[in-house]
C-alpha cells in the first residue's frame, strides 16, 4: 500500500447545496462541482464538516456520496466522510464507499465519549480493516473533544497500510510540524493536510501536501494559487496570495455551525446556490450576513460579475 498516490493540493470540503424543502438539490450541486473542477483543485471531498455530515441520516449521506462519485465521474480524486460516533455505521459507509467507486475515505474520531487509546485505536483500526480503500483521518478536536496525537497517528499508520494521510484541523503550526516529521518522516507517501486556510503556507513549507479547507468554495483561486505558486517556486506570489487568504478563517467565528456562514460567503462571491441549511442550523441573520460580507471585502475577494462554469 506504500505505493499508493498520496492526496495532495487542494481537496475542498464540498458544501451540500439543499433546497427550501431539505432536500439534495442535485442541479447546484452539480454546478459547484463543475466550477470548482474548472478552477483547478486537485480532489472533492463530501460530507464532511461543511457538508453537513453530522445533520444527516445514514441513508442521506448514502444518497449524496453516491450521487458525487457518478457526477464527478472520475475527473478529480473524490473523498467521502464516513466518521461517525459508532463503529459499525463508520464500517458500513466506508464499505458503501468503496461499492459506489468513491477514491478515499476521510474518518473524524466520535464526537460524543472522549475515547481511550485503545478504543480510538480500535476504532480506527476496524475501520481500516474493513476497507482497501485508503483513509485519511480527519483530526479537528474543537469539534471532537479530543486530539489525535502524531504518536497515536504514527501507530494507525504502522499498523495499517490503507491509512494514508490526515486533515489536521487545528490552529498550531506546532501539531503540523510534528505530523510532519514524526509520521510523515517515517512514511513519505504520508499525506498531510491542514484544515485552515490560514496554515496552508506553512505547511507546504515545512513539507505537508495541501490543504482541505471550507473556503476552498467560494475562494478556490486562492488555495489553489498558492498551491500552484509554491510548486512552481514563485514565493512572491504564494505570499501574496496568502494575505488575502490568512483573512477568511474570521468568517468561521460569525456562527456555529459555520455552515450558514460558508454557504453565505458563495452567494456573495457571486455562485448561484441556495443558502438552505439543515437544522438545528438557521439562516444568517442579517447583521451576521454583513461581517460576511465585510471580512470577503477586506480580503479583496468579491467578484465584479457572477461565477459562471
Amino acid at each position: 500500500m506504500n505505493s499508493v498516490k498520496a492526496f495532495t493540493g487542494v481537496i475542498p470540503p464540498v458544501s451540500t447545496i439543499f433546497n427550501e424543502e431539505g432536500l439534495v438539490d442535485q442541479q447546484q450541486m452539480g454546478w459547484l462541482i463543475d466550477f470548482l473542477i474548472k478552477k483547478g483543485v486537485n480532489g472533492l471531498f463530501f460530507l464532511g464538516t461543511g457538508g453537513e455530515f453530522s445533520q444527516m441520516s445514514t441513508d442521506e449521506r448514502k444518497e449524496i456520496a453516491e450521487f458525487a462519485v457518478s457526477y464527478v465521474n472520475g475527473r478529480v480524486p473524490v473523498l467521502i466522510g464516513t466518521g461517525s460516533t459508532n463503529t459499525r455505521e463508520a464500517i458500513d459507509l466506508s464499505i458503501h464507499a468503496q461499492r459506489i467507486g468513491a477514491d478515499g475515505v476521510v474518518v473524524v474520531n466520535p464526537y460524543y465519549w472522549t475515547l481511550s487509546e485503545e478504543h480510538l485505536l480500535g476504532y480506527f483500526g476496524d475501520i481500516a480493516k474493513a476497507t482497501n480503500l485508503p483513509i485519511i483521518l480527519y483530526n479537528f478536536p474543537n469539534l471532537t473533544g479530543q486530539d489525535l496525537t502524531a504518536d497515536l497517528v504514527l501507530e494507525l499508520v504502522d499498523n495499517h497500510a490503507n491509512i494514508v494521510g490526515i486533515k489536521d484541523t487545528v490552529d498550531s503550526v506546532g501539531h503540523i510540524r510534528d505530523m510532519i516529521l514524526k509520521v510523515k518522516g517515517k512514511h513519505p507517501h504520508f499525506s498531510v493536510m491542514c484544515g485552515f486556510d490560514d496554515h496552508l503556507l506553512n505547511t507546504l513549507q515545512l513539507g505537508g501536501d495541501g490543504v482541505i479547507s471550507a473556503s476552498g468554495n467560494f475562494a478556490p483561486n486562492l488555495s489553489v494559487g498558492i498551491y500552484n505558486s509554491f510548486l512552481a517556486g514563485d514565493l512572491k506570489e504564494a505570499s501574496k496570495l496568502y494575505k488575502q487568504l490568512a483573512i477568511l478563517p474570521s468568517l468561521y467565528k460569525i456562527d456555529s455551525p459555520f455552515v450558514n456562514v460558508v454557504k453565505e460567503a458563495m452567494k456573495l462571491c457571486g455562485m448561484d446556490v441556495s443558502t438552505h441549511v439543515l437544522p438545528p442550523t438557521k439562516p444568517l441573520s442579517k447583521e451576521k450576513k454583513a461581517k460576511v460580507k465585510e471580512i470577503l471585502e477586506l480580503a479583496k475577494i468579491l467578484p465584479s460579475t457572477p461565477n459562471k462554469v
